[in-house]
C-alpha cells in the first residue's frame, strides 16, 4: 500500500499503477542521480574556485557600482556554463524578457535571424513580430526572420538547415526545449552538430534558449559550440530559491552587447543594485543540480505511471532526457482540466485554488496553468501547463522534491478518474 493513502484518497487502480511505475524506473532514477551528482560537484568547485564568501551576500543600492557579490555570481555562472562572461540579474523579469534583451542586442535592422527548431515558444512570437500588434518587435525594427521546421521524427532537419545557411544570416537561434510543440527537446550533442554546420556555412553566432535544459545533462550548449545561451532563474538554475531573474552567458563580446542593451551603451553590466537578492541567487544556483534532478525523477515517474493508466507520454520513462518537461496526451479537454486541478490540489501553496482556462498574454489559445508555487510562476516547482487545443496535451514540469512531485502527479490522475466517473 502506498503511504500516501494515509493522508490522500486514491483508487486501487491508481495505487497499483504507481507501484508498478516505481518498480520500472529504478534504472532511470539512478541515471538522473548520477548526472545530478556530477553537476553538483561542478557547481561546488566553481563556488570554491571563485571564493564565494559572506561578503558576496551584502546588499547594494543605487547604481550598484563595485558590487563584489554580483561580480562573483557572474563569474560562477560563467565557469559552470563554460562561458567567457555572464550576466545574472534579478532585473530580468522572466525568460522571455531575457531572451528579448539578447535578441535585440545581437540583431540590427536588415539582419536576418534563422530559427532552426521550428516555430518558437508562444511568448517569443510577439518578440519576433510573428504574433501580436508588432509594437517593439524585431520585425518592426527591420529584422528579417526565417525558420526551418523539424523533420518528421521531431528532430532538427539538418539538410534544410544547411540549405538555409548563407552569408545573409546574422544569428542562428535554437530553442532547446519543445515548448508546446510535439517535438523532441534537443541534446547538447544535437546543438553541437548544428553549431558545427553553421561554422562551415557562415559566421553567424549561435544562440540557444536554454530554458528547462540546465543541469539535465553533464554538459551545456556552450561546451558543444554554441556562442551564447540564456535562461530564467525561476526555472532550473534558480534551484527553487531565486525569486526572480534571468541569465545570459557566452562569448565575452556578445555578452557585452547584451549588457549594453540591458542598461545603456557605455554602462553595460557595471551597474545594477542587487537590493538583497544576491544570497538567494547564490543559494539557488548551488541548489540547482539537486532540484533539477528531483524534477527529472518526477517526470520519469509521471511518464511511467500515466502510461500504466493508458495515456501517451513523451518522452517515455526510459528515454534519455534533455529538459525537465514531460508531456502527456490525455485526448479530452475535460480530462486535461481535471488533471491540472488535481495538480493544484497537491500543491503546498494555494492548494484550495481552482485553475480555470484563460486568455493568457502571449498565447494563441486559452491556457490552463496549475502552479501552487512558493515563487509565482516558478516552473522548477511542480506545475502543469495545458493549452486548450487538440490533441489536449498537458505539459508537466518541475518539483522541488520527488516525493511530493510524484504525489502531485497521482492526485492529477485521481482527478481525471473522478472526472470520468462524473461524466459517465
Amino acid at each position: 500500500m502506498n503511504m500516501a493513502s494515509d493522508w490522500f484518497r486514491f483508487d486501487e487502480k491508481i495505487e497499483r499503477a504507481a507501484q508498478k511505475a516505481r518498480g520500472s524506473i529504478a534504472g532511470s532514477i539512478a541515471r538522473v542521480e548520477e548526472i545530478a551528482r556530477f553537476n553538483q560537484h561542478k557547481v561546488l568547485s566553481a563556488f570554491i574556485h571563485n571564493r564565494v564568501g559572506e561578503h558576496c551576500f551584502t546588499e547594494s543600492t543605487g547604481y550598484g557600482y563595485n558590487d563584489r557579490g554580483r561580480e562573483t555570481l557572474e563569474k560562477v555562472f560563467a565557469e559552470v556554463f563554460h562561458a567567457q562572461a555572464a550576466l545574472v540579474r534579478h532585473s530580468f523579469t522572466c525568460g522571455t524578457h531575457t531572451l528579448a534583451v539578447a535578441l535585440n542586442a545581437l540583431l540590427r535592422p536588415g539582419d536576418k535571424m534563422l530559427c532552426v527548431t521550428g516555430t518558437p515558444y508562444d511568448t517569443l512570437l510577439p518578440v519576433i513580430g510573428l504574433k501580436g500588434n508588432g509594437m517593439g518587435s524585431l520585425i518592426e525594427y527591420g529584422v528579417r526572420y526565417v525558420q526551418t521546421d523539424m523533420d518528421p521524427s521531431g528532430n532538427p532537419d539538418m539538410a534544410a538547415i544547411e540549405q538555409a545557411l548563407d552569408d545573409t544570416i546574422r544569428l542562428v537561434y535554437i530553442q532547446r526545449s519543445s515548448g508546446y510543440a510535439r517535438r523532441n527537446s534537443l541534446s547538447v550533442d544535437q546543438i553541437g552538430q548544428i553549431a558545427r554546420l553553421v561554422r562551415l556555412k557562415c559566421s553567424a553566432p549561435v544562440m540557444v534558449d536554454n530554458c528547462y535544459g540546465e543541469f539535465v545533462q553533464k554538459s551545456e550548449p556552450l561546451e558543444a559550440g554554441a556562442d551564447i545561451i540564456a535562461g530564467s532563474l525561476i526555472k532550473n538554475p534558480g534551484g527553487g530559491i531565486a525569486k526572480t531573474g534571468g541569465y545570459i552567458a557566452g562569448r565575452r563580446d556578445l555578452v557585452e552587447r547584451c549588457a549594453y542593451r540591458m542598461t545603456a551603451p557605455g554602462i553595460g553590466g557595471e551597474v545594477g543594485a542587487t537590493l538583497g537578492h544576491s544570497r538567494e541567487m547564490f543559494l539557488g544556483f548551488f541548489n540547482a543540480p539537486h532540484v533539477t534532478g528531483e524534477a527529472l525523477k518526477t517526470a520519469v515517474f509521471a511518464a511511467a505511471f500515466l502510461e500504466q493508466l493508458g495515456y501517451r507520454a513523451r518522452p517515455r520513462f526510459d528515454e534519455e532526457r534533455f529538459d525537465i518537461v514531460q508531456s502527456v496526451e490525455v485526448g479530452d479537454p475535460r480530462l486535461l482540466q481535471a488533471f491540472c486541478r488535481g495538480i493544484q490540489q497537491g500543491s503546498p501553496v494555494d492548494s484550495f485554488a481552482v485553475p480555470e482556462a484563460w486568455d493568457m498574454p502571449g498565447y494563441d489559445s486559452k491556457v490552463m496553468m496549475a502552479a501552487g508555487a512558493f515563487t509565482l510562476g516558478a516552473s522548477i516547482e511542480l506545475s502543469a501547463d495545458a493549452p486548450l487545443r487538440p490533441p489536449y496535451t498537458v505539459w508537466l514540469q518541475g518539483s522541488l522534491n520527488y516525493d511530493s512531485g510524484s504525489l502531485g502527479v497521482m492526485l492529477g490522475a485521481q482527478a481525471m478518474a473522478d472526472s470520468e466517473v462524473c461524466h459517465e
